[in-house]
């Protein structure tokens, strides 16, 4: 009976870790060849530029101007994040960078630039 239950609580333990999944906003990701699947769960704050150039703090609206000092705030209280960007894939290279820009500024120590395996260049939900 013990061992059933320990089962159940391992296999239940595993099932919802794989529910996971990233907190971003739909948008079509760059493919790479070398893309994995990842899921981030808490410890992560995804920052997402859409095709029409708006940018998401975990899916809440932000300003480019107030990325930085947005980002600032979470970092300093969990320095640990690994601040994730997603973008479109049709957004220029120059609004990726200076999103990346405003992160590094705002003293995040890990990031991670999100794309999807190839073949797989559709939106994600």
């Amino acid at each position: 009976m013990i061992d059933t239950m320990a089962f159940l609580l391992v296999f239940f333990m595993i099932a919802s870790l794989a529910m996971t999944r990233q907190a971003g906003m739909p948008v079509s990701l760059p493919k790479a060849e070398a893309a994995a699947p990842q899921t981030w769960g808490d410890r992560a704050l995804v920052v997402t530029l859409n095709r029409q150039g708006e940018v998401y703090l975990d899916r809440q609206l932000v300003g480019r101007d107030e990325l930085e000092q947005r980002v600032r705030a979470r970092v300093e209280k969990r320095p640990e994040l690994l601040v994730v960007i997603n973008a479109d894939a049709a957004l220029r290279h120059g609004d990726v960078i200076q999103a990346m820009d405003a992160v590094k500024k705002a003293g995040a120590a890990h990031m991670a630039i999100a794309t999807a395996p190839s073949g797989e260049m559709q939106a994600k939900r």
